[in-house]
């Protein structure tokens, strides 16, 4: 028994450094993973931000409008292409397929002859944009 009072402090103090040794390792894993993932959220928030940077933020914009193809044989169809941000009301002249605000957008088109398209873009504030193509049509 008075071995056992003599080694006990010793013990003790050896289960304490253990759990003292786990407790660190724990609390820096922890700490290293909420790091890490800090890191990964801002970098998110980046890119999101970059994103929306290239797209025009809060800003009326024609990221895209083209004709595919751009020269087409008279009876034949092309699509016309575009892409609009922050719009709220768009149009084409000449009127040829349904337009509306949107990211990604195509129409089918068959002109009889080679023509000019304008596509009109407005917001809530009065702004408007336009951008032209011409689609040629050959005899």
């Amino acid at each position: 028994m008075a071995q056992v009072r003599r080694v006990l402090p010793f013990v003790s103090i050896a289960v304490f450094l253990g759990l003292l040794y786990d407790g660190w390792i724990f609390y820096s894993r922890w700490n290293d993973s909420r790091q890490v993932e800090e890191k990964r959220a801002e970098k998110e928030a980046q890119a999101a931000q970059q994103t929306l940077d290239r797209i025009g933020g809060d800003e009326l914009k024609i990221l895209n409008f083209y004709a595919r193809p751009a020269v087409i044989r008279r009876g034949h169809e092309a699509n016309v292409c575009y892409s609009v941000v922050n719009a709220k009301s768009l149009r084409m002249d000449p009127p040829d397929g349904d337009v509306y605000p949107a990211l990604s957008h195509c129409v089918q088109i068959s002109p009889h002859k080679t023509t000019e398209y304008k596509l009109i873009a407005g917001d809530d504030a009065g702004h408007t944009v336009t951008q032209s193509l011409t689609v040629h049509v050959q005899p």
